[in-house]
């Protein structure tokens, strides 16, 4: 995890790093951990620890691989058959990390040895080994975690020893509320302002700060609250303290939550379950038996119950009631068909469910070299019964044919196995979720027989390998599709992969065209974009296929299946839009670091990029003045202006010039501006309503002084300074003394007020643009044409101008420095807490934070629907997931199905229901096909933006495309040909009932013209 000199390796784990944060990752890195077991579910768990960048991992598992661990073991193969697993594939885990050693103990493992570790965690185990190790672990303070997963079904048990201390239950951010009294009583009311509701809830702990009058809870340590209502929630006794005055915020305190963990020995007789699925809440206690059963049949007999036997089953049903009878905590009534499914593949194992569990476990093994995030307390089973093969299904096709694929064919069969084989699929994106789905579909075969396409434009960078596990650092600045394809390829030669480096959307659809889409089976996503997602989705609606939707966010993940006239679709429902900051109070009123740093955002994207292009549009672009006066007169001024500023009065000769631009945009920024905004709303102003003007959320400012001996001013000047060279072409300078001695002897004109309105709302602010708009008259174009000639002629300008695109992960570019420096010096002049580098970085980068953990159960959740996609399931046995693993919390809904339209009383239609007209037809023929065929009056006809026919058209346009074929018209009003690989039209049409009259919503049509 830790470069040489001990700091963490920021440019790998930065999506990470969001997560867990730095004193979690610190501990992480100091944290040994033993994983013994290396099947499917075992190597998940390595892969997920390795990437994460813990101190070391040490696996043991002395075992000989068989052709039943290739189902889900993608780094061992059929040339491994025979020797020990761990150190058949140990070389492989290596490779992941070079920061985390990976070796293999072949030797026993005893009190000394697991002494050595933080955690220790097992798969595949006796539950005798379980209980012995457990015992061990205990006793030298070691966290134990044992996951298991048979077939379709999985368990995994914590014990991470008593008064385990959890520094951070959720992870979520601590949330300042700004106040707007506090009462004099016991307890004291505290009311906050009403544009924010209370967040937490009775027992969180809160802090105090910037009070004002009541100045005591300032100082005073965090205390519980009550949450009263929508507004206000009650503390401590405040009647002795001071009166409150004004100010202040209350801010969320995160307080250590101490767990106490039994023994396995202990929890076997009185379990306590995670909730996987409220829909089975029954289904725990069950398979907690179950599990204890299939131990007893393994000790008893040597070997797991073979594929669908009914003996071996009837044993394991037997057994289950017999440690029934002797539990603490008896079940009423073994249900003998879940136990009689959890036999039939318990020897078999498949990758969905090897990867979703391996991401739920290796995020318990994080919390235990840790301490954040809550732990499972204490086990979990989770099944997907509902991916099994129909009941009927012969005992012969879950027989093993010594082939890599017997593991799976022992829980789905031979016949899904082979249906699988023949899919051919699209993975729309080859980033996190990408490698971990292209690895399920090469452990299960998917393609063998078939095709994977993968399209995905991007390049590896450095930041994807924490999470991206088919990547390695040799990869970097290569494309990511082809090298994924490449990669799985090594896992199973056997697939067919074709990769893309294509983006999806309108634009290309002559590659991704209805041929393409009619040789799929179905499509997954693996995207990080509503934009591309949605239009997916539109594309699976239009072609009528399935869609796999999947997304993450941290430690939170989500799971979607769309099934073709079954379910609604991804854009039926949609998240509401974030949250935008008011103008007014990023431009002089903020209150918060984000408030800053976007505004920092926005000063760099602005001096740096917009000004830039449009003085180089002015220069490169003849008809520049003719553009320009599409825009009103305000906006031209505004325009020519920064062009004249970039092209004339400021234009630098040299880096001296660079500097003292740099020096005067610190006095324009932090020192004028300030005074500006005090002068027209001066400390103490009252408003109408005889409130102070600076209260509530508006924070006072103070102007700073500019000092090259302050570290962060100096930062400010040198990115400045440099950013500024690079869009002049002049050579940068990195020395920051040659920079402080420039800066120091720039003399700064004196601060004078101008006479200019500052709106104190975003109304204000839009009511004032408006007027200045319409007072916009001749003074000003006289202005605009005084501006022209008092620009240099384009050709004269022979200096080029580079406008810069921001790149937040390249740390010797200025970029982050820059913004890092103006929102921090911002953040001065309003007394807000500074915020590091790497904060900024993340939101100003809108970095989403991601982790390999979350990644893998979103990918093994999909995988799971896949196959209920294959086997034809109805829509009550579909699921979509929610997870969030810092809890832990587990969610599945049944898909909603899609809203039914009615047209007549016999007949109504849904989103995945079309017209589908062959033509070629005439415009005249389409109208008389649906009056003949629907009795439907088609009154208006569009495709796309193109109204086609509608009947207040006027008469010569009616007479000039009704006898035309529908191709023709909609090139005549496109004013283009059709594209050659286009062979359907899609008209959106508005019809009326002819028998009433009446207006009736009707679906698309697509029309076949070629």
């Amino acid at each position: 995890m830790k470069e040489n000199n001990g700091s963490i390796d920021e440019g790998l784990y930065s999506r990470q790093l969001y997560v867990m944060g730095h004193e979690a990752m610190q501990k992480m890195g100091a944290s040994n951990v033993l994983i013994v077991g290396l099947r499917g579910l075992g190597v998940e768990i390595a892969k997920n620890v390795i990437l994460t960048g813990v101190k070391s991992v040490t696996v043991h598992d002395n075992e000989p691989v068989s052709f039943n661990d290739l189902s889900a073991q993608f780094y061992l193969s059929e040339k491994d058959i025979g020797k020990p697993r761990a150190t058949s594939c140990v070389s492989k885990l290596a490779e992941l990390n070079n920061y985390v050693p990976v070796s293999a103990h072949e030797g026993t493992l005893d009190d000394d040895f697991i002494a050595k570790f933080k955690v220790v965690l097992l798969t595949n185990q006796s539950l005798d080994e379980q209980l012995r190790i457990n015992q061990i672990c205990r006793k030298h303070g070691v966290a134990f975690i044992n996951a298991d997963v048979k077939g379709v079904f999985s368990s995994v048990f914590c014990d991470f020893g008593p008064k385990f201390v959890v520094s951070d239950k959720d992870g979520e951010q601590p949330t300042s509320l700004i106040i707007a009294n506090i009462s004099q009583e016991n307890p004291g009311v505290v009311t906050i302002v009403e544009d924010s509701r209370i967040p937490f809830e009775d027992g969180e702990h809160i802090s105090f700060n910037e009070v004002q009058g009541m100045t005591q809870l300032n100082d005073a340590p965090s205390q519980p609250v009550k949450v009263l209502g929508k507004h206000t929630f009650s503390i401590q006794d405040t009647s002795s303290l001071s009166a409150y005055t004004g100010g202040g915020y209350a801010t969320t305190v995160k307080t250590p939550l101490v767990v106490d963990f039994l023994s396995l020995e202990e929890s076997l007789q009185d379990p306590v379950f995670l909730e996987a699925d409220w829909a089975k809440l029954e289904h725990a206690p069950q398979l907690h038996l179950g599990f204890q059963a299939l131990h007893a049949f393994v000790k008893a007999n040597g070997k797991h119950p073979e594929p669908h036997s009914d003996d071996h089953a009837q044993q394991v049903i037997k057994l289950a009631a017999e440690i029934n009878e002797k539990a603490k905590n008896k079940v009423e009534k073994i249900d003998e068909n879940l136990l009689k499914q959890l036999s039939y593949g318990s020897v078999g194992e498949i990758s969905p469910m090897a990867t979703f569990i391996g991401g739920f476990t290796s995020q318990e093994v994080l919390k235990a070299c840790s301490g954040k995030f809550t732990p499972l307390k204490q086990w979990v089973y989770f099944d997907s019964v509902e991916a099994l093969p129909p009941a009927e299904t012969p005992a012969s096709d879950f027989q093993p044919l010594g082939s890599r694929y017997d593991g799976q064919i022992a829980v789905l069969g031979r016949t899904v196995t082979e249906q699988i084989h023949k899919l051919n699929y699209f993975l729309v994106g080859a980033g996190a979720i990408g490698c971990e789905v292209l690895k399920c579909w090469a452990m299960m075969g998917l393609g063998t027989k078939g095709k994977i396409h993968v399209t995905d434009m991007d390049i590896i960078e450095k930041s994807n390998l924490s999470r991206q596990f088919l990547f390695r650092a040799k990869d970097v600045e290569q494309l990511k599709s082809k090298t994924a394809a490449d990669a799985v390829k090594v896992m199973n030669p056997e697939i067919n992969v074709q990769h893309y480096a294509t983006r999806v959307g309108p634009e290309t659809e002559s590659t991704f065209n209805d041929d393409f889409y009619n040789s799929l089976s179905g499509v997954c996503n693996a995207l990080d974009n509503v934009e591309a997602r949605t239009y997916m989705d539109s594309q699976c609606i239009y072609h009528k296929k399935s869609l796999l939707e999947s997304g993450t966010l941290g430690t939170k993940g989500n799971t979607q299946v769309v099934v073709p006239s079954l379910t609604e679709s991804y854009a039926s429902s949609r998240d509401p839009p974030e949250k935008g900051i008011p103008i007014c109070t990023l431009h002089h009123f903020p209150n918060v670091i984000e408030h800053t740093i976007q505004w920092g955002r926005d000063v760099f994207e602005g001096i740096f990029k917009n000004n830039v292009e449009l003085a180089k549009s002015f220069v490169e672009q003849p008809n520049f003045e003719e553009g320009l006066k599409k825009q009103s007169v305000t906006a031209q001024l505004d325009a020519l202006n920064s062009v004249k500023s970039y092209l004339v009065s400021e234009r630098p000769k040299d880096y001296k010039d660079c500097v003292q631009w740099a020096r005067n945009k610190f006095q324009e920024y932090f020192t004028n501006n300030i005074m500006q905004l005090l002068h027209n709303f001066p400390p103490g102003m009252i408003t109408s309503s005889g409130a102070p003007f600076w209260s509530g959320p508006k924070r006072a400012p103070k102007p700073l002084e500019f000092s090259a001996d302050d570290d962060l001013h100096l930062d400010f000047v040198v990115s400045t300074a440099n950013l500024r060279a690079f869009n002049f072409n002049i050579p940068i300078e990195e020395d920051r003394q040659v920079v402080k001695q420039l800066a120091s002897s720039v003399q700064v004109a004196p601060f004078v007020p101008k006479q200019v309105k500052i709106a104190a709302n975003d109304n204000e602010e839009a009511a004032n643009k408006e007027k200045r708009d319409q007072e916009a008259g001749e003074e000003e174009e006289q202005q605009v044409s005084n501006l022209l000639k008092e620009l240099p002629s384009p050709s004269s300008v022979k200096q080029a101008l580079v406008p810069i695109d921001f790149e937040k992960d390249d740390d010797t570019n200025f970029h982050m420095d820059f913004i890092t420096a103006t929102a921090n010096l911002r953040a001065t002049n309003y007394s807000i807490p500074l915020a590091s580098k790497h904060k900024c970085k993340g939101i100003a980068g809108k970095i989403i934070p991601a982790m390999v953990t979350t990644t893998a159960v979103v990918s093994g959740l999909v995988n799971v629907e896949l196959v209920k996609l294959i086997l034809q399931k109805p829509l009550d046995q579909f699921k979509n997931g929610f997870v969030n693993l810092a809890l832990p919390f587990t969610g599945f809904s049944e898909p909603i199905a899609p809203p039914k339209t009615e047209i007549r009383a016999d007949w109504s239609w849904n989103l995945w229901d079309r017209f589908d007209v062959d033509g070629e037809l005439t415009l005249q023929e389409f109208l008389d096909y649906f009056k003949n065929k629907y009795q439907l009056e088609v009154t208006m006809l569009s495709n796309g933006k193109s109204m086609i026919y509608s009947f207040f058209m006027a008469k010569d346009k009616k007479a000039e495309r009704l006898p035309k074929k529908m191709s023709e018209v909609v090139e005549l009003v496109n004013k283009q040909p059709l594209p050659q690989h286009a062979r359907y039209l899609v008209f959106e049409i508005c019809c009326n009932r002819m028998e009433d009259d009446e207006e009736v919503d009707v679906p698309s049509v697509r029309y076949k013209f070629r």
